[in-house]
């Protein structure tokens, strides 16, 4: 019987895993922090470990270092938990020897289990060849098992809807906690309490199914982790943006009952004359796999936006021919586009450019320089928000 050592300091997120090993026949055990885990390596001898990368006491890179200088363990495989976001922090943990790394928000126990199997039994290069290593579909599952599986997942999502009442709570008073703090090291306190919060969060939402929650979660807890290691970056900007993600949050929340759909991938619009600036918002908004489309031309864009169909802008202010005030206000002409969320990233940061850009129909404003997460909070927040509404309104009478 394999063994697997769980190192997770969510108590709730390891004993699931746990208790769906047992059922699938491993041996499981937990580790609640990385001083433990390494002790427990020693006397368990797993097999497999499964390392969330947010541990207290030693984080999960510096223990992915420490299995790997342990006389036995060079070879045994590790698998990684990782936010979406930090993908610095995923580039060290494969150079500290990590197996795979998995995102947190979007693993399902099912999935983790298959990648555990894997992991025991790689196929051999002629398999694999052979195959293609093709994984075994849920078609090809015995119907009991299956419904096992669906009965399971059904069960992680009710528990975790239930839960969320409680998880909004939290975050809420983390959030007041944070914006009201006196002096920096109070505010950095409470900063890693709300990003513990959210990284829980965001392990459950996926763990459980509930995608768009987990999406947002990932995403936020990716730009508090930022705000807490440089804390030059903490501002009325920065602080908005968490704001808006928790209300976001609570949106979801209260939705998190009905069917997820499977929607087409949101199109954006990126219009700035500067070229170090477009390629800017584009990382930004490759982070979230946000499909964009960069343009210079306002006067371009404007026929391009005339011409197809974009679920969200972001527009420069200071551009030749035609600025962006005046570009904002041509859009809203469109009936198509009367409600599209419309972001203007400037490094115009006056009251009265903050005006120009409500009134002329900006939903939103993020200065120059920004923090590339921090956009992308923003930009996921805008499409999750836009689908809301898209969902609210009725379905057109057909003829």
């Amino acid at each position: 019987m394999s063994k697997i050592l769980i190192i997770e300091d969510d108590q709730i997120v390891a004993n699931i895993y746990r208790n769906k090993f047992a059922v699938e026949g491993f041996t499981a055990e937990i580790a609640a922090d990385g001083v433990v885990g390494l002790e427990m390596l020693k006397t368990f001898r797993p097999d497999v470990v499964l390392l969330d990368l947010m541990l207290p006491k030693v984080s999960g890179l510096e223990l992915m270092k420490q299995i790997r200088a342990e006389a036995g363990f060079q070879q045994t495989p590790v698998i990684v938990f990782s936010n979406t976001y930090l993908s610095n922090m995923v580039q060290d943990a494969w150079k500290a020897g990590a197996t795979k790394c998995l995102s947190k928000a979007n693993c399902t126990p099912k999935q983790i289990i298959e990648v555990v199997r894997q992991a025991l039994n790689p196929p051999s290069p002629a398999t694999a060849l052979k195959t293609g290593a093709a994984p075994q579909t849920d078609l090809q599952e015995p119907q009991a098992v299956a419904q096992a599986d669906a009965e399971f997942q059904a069960g992680l999502r009710q528990t975790f809807i239930e839960g969320l009442s409680l998880a909004l709570t939290g975050l809420r008073s983390s959030l007041q906690s944070v914006i009201k703090a006196g002096d920096e090291a109070t505010r950095l306190r409470h900063l890693q309490e709300m990003s513990r919060r959210v990284h829980a969060l965001a392990a459950n939402a996926g763990m459980s199914g509930v995608l768009e929650i987990a999406q947002m979660s990932d995403a936020l807890e990716a730009l508090l982790k930022e705000l807490y290691e440089k804390p030059v970056n903490i501002n009325a900007s920065t602080l908005r943006t968490v704001a808006s993600a928790v209300d976001l949050l609570a949106i979801l929340f209260e939705r998190a009952n009905t069917p997820e759909k499977e929607l087409p991938a949101a199109n954006v619009l990126v219009v700035d004359d500067e070229a170090i600036s477009r390629r800017a918002v584009v990382y930004a908004l490759d982070k979230a796999n946000l499909k964009s489309v960069p343009i210079e031309d306002p006067v371009q864009a404007f026929k391009l936006i005339s011409q197809g169909r974009f679920d969200l802008i972001f527009l420069d202010v200071d551009m030749p021919n035609m600025n962006g005030f005046e570009l904002c206000s041509k859009i809203r002409t469109l009936p198509a586009y009367k409600k599209t969320p419309i972001v203007f990233v400037t490094s115009l940061t006056t009251l009265d450019s903050r005006a120009n850009s409500m009134m002329s129909g900006g939903n939103d404003f993020i200065a120059k320089p920004f923090l590339f997460i921090e956009l992308t909070v923003k930009a996921l927040g805008h499409v999750l928000r836009s689908r809301l509404e898209a969902a609210k309104r009725p379905a057109p009478v057909s003829a």
